[in-house]
């Protein structure tokens, strides 16, 4: 028996006998880490030079058994050298997770168009407070799904997240099609889609960090655009179909939008590598890091009143007769179309200078922005704000990952369960941010909102201050 058929039979024989979940790729073999291999791990026999090639670019010792691209006794998550950073598989990646973003953070983004038409037409008698709930658990379970659905994804179970999220996603649009009162609402846009977009999310970044390391900034931030995109396209679909076909039928014709875009997830996105070691759902260890834990509090906190105008711009420009109903539905998309430029623009600084470097200053004009609506009183002006506000709340939305994966740099092998935990943290803070929102505008008015969401995110800026500071030092010039 040939050296490279004696190699093939002991990766069969050590994939059946180890305990671990198998996962089927759609095409017989899987591309190496590194470029220059046109092999892939899972092949017919070679020559003795492929077998040496394969086991240099993997980085596996002669002897060692030559596993299935699943998992291999070799941490390879942890050898940076040998991620492709580039190439046509790895660009595919950020195509496909630029359409989870687009179905999972872009129907976040819409939310707020259809907050203005619950408060108007559906749901008349329930409060701005109540109906934010909606729109908030919505967020906070797609954050909070994703503490489980990064261990799930490190786990081996990519496929079964995409596929399992897609059928939630659609499932949830389709019945909120039917639904007339606030209780079904709440189960069918709040949890059924809520859950859907947990399970992407938090896999839509893991899979980028295992084919970018320093272009990882560009690659989220393109991925994190579709984001943005999604929140331009829904309302603009919704404002202009409802007064057409109705409610039921326009968020059909949602779903439907959400079906063909899914496909291209479903068809290009394949996982490369995945860690050597199946972890526990926490990572306990990690908030021992002063910089992880001030990084996630200050994105906490900043969460809390980052959505303020997204929920309640469309109808405070109403009710403060600062533009007329049809404009002011699209001051929404104005804000997401703005968001794309935040998210890729200063993602690809973020890769020149450091991602907090980026994110600190684009927090502060958060911040002030928010204050900044209080002195609004015409068309010109609150589109103006609207308009920078969608472009540095971008950053603050898109940065996040790119900066936990930074602080992973040692422990690249629970990136997945640093993300998921991390949001799950972040999560509570979408939770009761806009619900608290709602409340103040019931008991003190707008101008109470805005101050309100101004200083949060001014909070959330110092707190990041301090997680630089620990992670890279003072010095202003250093990049960090």
């Amino acid at each position: 028996m040939g050296r490279a058929e004696k190699l093939h039979n002991d990766a069969s024989t050590a994939f059946v006998n180890d305990d671990i979940p198998s996962i089927q790729y759609d095409e017989k073999g899987e591309e190496q880490a590194s470029e220059s291999s046109g092999h892939s791990i899972r092949s017919q026999p070679q020559d003795d030079n492929g077998i040496r090639d394969q086991e240099k670019d993997e980085g596996v010792k002669e002897g060692d058994n030559v596993l299935e691209p699943v998992r291999s006794k070799v941490e390879s998550v942890n050898n940076v050298s040998s991620i492709p950073n580039g190439g046509l598989r790895a660009w595919l990646q950020v195509l496909g997770a630029f359409f989870l973003f687009f179905n999972s953070w872009g129907i976040i983004n819409t939310f707020g168009s259809y907050q203005a038409y619950y408060e108007t037409d559906l749901l008349p008698n329930s409060t701005p407070s109540a109906i934010s709930w909606v729109g908030s658990i919505q967020a906070f379970l797609l954050l909070l799904v994703g503490a489980l659905s990064g261990p799930i994804y490190d786990a081996g179970y990519f496929r079964h997240l995409l596929i399992g999220g897609s059928i939630l996603l659609v499932l949830g649009q389709m019945m909120l099609s039917l639904c007339k009162g606030y209780w079904q609402v709440l189960l069918a846009q709040a949890f059924c889609i809520g859950i859907g977009c947990g399970a992407l999310f938090i896999p839509s970044v893991a899979i980028l960090s295992t084919y970018f390391t320093t272009r990882i900034a560009t690659a989220v931030g393109l991925a994190a655009s579709g984001s943005s995109l999604g929140g331009v396209i829904y309302p603009v679909v919704f404002h202009n179909l409802l007064p057409k076909i109705g409610f039921g039928w326009t968020t059909r014709v949602i779903g439907f939008i959400i079906i063909g875009t899914m496909l291209i997830p479903n068809v290009c996105m394949r996982v490369r590598v995945l860690p050597a070691h199946r972890r526990a759902v926490l990572d306990l260890a990690a908030f021992k890091s002063r910089p992880y834990t001030f990084d996630v509090l200050g994105f906490f906190i900043g969460f809390i009143g980052l959505y303020m105008p997204f929920f309640y711009s469309q109808v405070y420009a109403i009710d403060q007769k600062l533009t007329n109903p049809n404009l002011a539905f699209y001051l929404l998309a104005i804000m997401n179309s703005t968001s794309v430029f935040g998210r890729i623009i200063p993602n690809y600084l973020a890769d020149k200078i450091g991602p907090f470097n980026v994110v600190i200053p684009c927090t502060l004009a958060s911040g002030i922005l928010n204050f900044c609506m209080i002195a609004a009183d015409s068309s010109a002006g609150i589109i103006v704000l609207i308009a920078f506000y969608g472009f540095f709340s971008g950053t603050f939305v898109s940065l996040p990952p790119t900066i936990i994966v930074h602080l992973s740099e040692h422990a690249r092998d629970k990136i997945g369960t640093r993300l998921g935990q991390s949001f799950a943290c972040i999560a509570v803070g979408l939770l009761i941010g806009t619900p608290i929102g709602g409340a103040i505008l019931d008991a003190s008015g707008y101008n109470a909102i805005w101050a309100f969401g101004g200083t949060m995110l001014l909070v959330s800026a110092v707190i990041l201050s301090l997680s630089r500071g620990f992670h890279k030092g003072w010095r202003l010039r250093t990049k960090a």
